[in-house]
């Protein structure tokens, strides 16, 4: 009996090491057909490739999801890989973001801006917010025809700045609370500081009456944080869109898988249909 209980407790670690060491083995196994398809668009594109993918993903021992968004150390990686690039080589960016910190996204545009050679953005799915702010610096934006991108109206703390300052604007000063007026203050320089920004970015772009109006447009609050802007509507701004996103980015992004759940909300069988396919023999 005491070999029994001896056995059954080596089973019981054995499970517990594969099911701790797989996910780790699984982690690198994904990592390393990352690495190869980014090299090997490189290669055909003559370029330097950055991925900025922000999804949940589970890379914990334990599997445990982690939502990612823009922050000083993707701006510290992003500046280094563009360093590393030589001037004459264009940069091609995938990305992919709800947003972050406008510190870290300006840091980005600016490098990204100042890069000589041509810089291209590829959004599969959205760049919201600092992700869109980021877009605005390439020389070109390639998009699916569904992508989106977002309002770059800045957001102090839970609250749009524009926010703030309506509801400042619609009380009686003399009954707003110091705290209230120190946030419509900083609310009022936010705002003028990213439509600044966003004048600057477009300049290259846009003749500069047309750079202003859009920068105020994607600033001033006028939509919801995540209202959705269309590759359509993008063009429509006078933005160098291109709604022609080439199929390696699309297979690029099935390397940023979501964590696996239970049950999937999404199914479907993963092939391309043709009209043949679906035909009954």
């Amino acid at each position: 009996m005491e070999g029994a209980h001896i056995d059954f407790t080596q089973i019981l670690w054995l499970f517990f090491l594969v099911f701790t060491i797989w996910p780790m083995f699984k982690h690198q196994r994904m990592e390393r057909a990352r690495i190869g398809l980014i090299r090997s668009i490189e290669e055909r594109h003559k370029s330097r490739l950055i991925t900025m993918i922000h999804r949940q993903e589970a890379i914990s021992i334990l599997g445990m999801p982690i939502s990612r968004y823009i922050n000083i150390e993707d701006s510290e990686q992003v500046l280094r890989a563009i360093r590393l690039t030589p001037d004459d080589m264009p940069i091609d960016l995938v990305l992919h973001t709800p947003g972050g910190l406008v510190l870290a996204s300006e840091q980005i545009a600016h490098a990204l801006m100042r890069h000589p050679a041509k810089v291209t953005v590829f959004v599969p799915h959205y760049a919201m917010s600092g992700g869109t702010m980021i877009a605005l610096a390439a020389d070109e934006i390639v998009m699916d025809c569904n992508s989106v991108l977002g309002p770059v109206d800045p957001q102090l703390g839970q609250y749009p700045a524009a926010s703030i300052l309506n509801a400042v604007k619609r009380k009686n000063v003399n009954r707003v609370e110091d705290n209230t007026l120190i946030m419509a203050d900083m609310a009022e320089k936010a705002m003028r500081q990213v439509e600044e920004f966003l004048t600057r970015l477009l300049s290259d772009k846009l003749p500069p009456e047309q750079a202003q109006a859009l920068a105020k447009t994607l600033s001033e609050g006028r939509w919801t944080h995540d209202y959705p802007i269309t590759c359509d509507r993008l063009k429509d701004m006078g933005l160098p869109i291109n709604p022609e996103l080439p199929t390696e980015i699309y297979d690029l992004m099935e390397l940023y898988p979501q964590p696996a759940q239970r049950r999937p909300s999404v199914q479907y069988i993963p092939v391309p249909y043709g009209r043949e396919t679906t035909k009954r023999e």
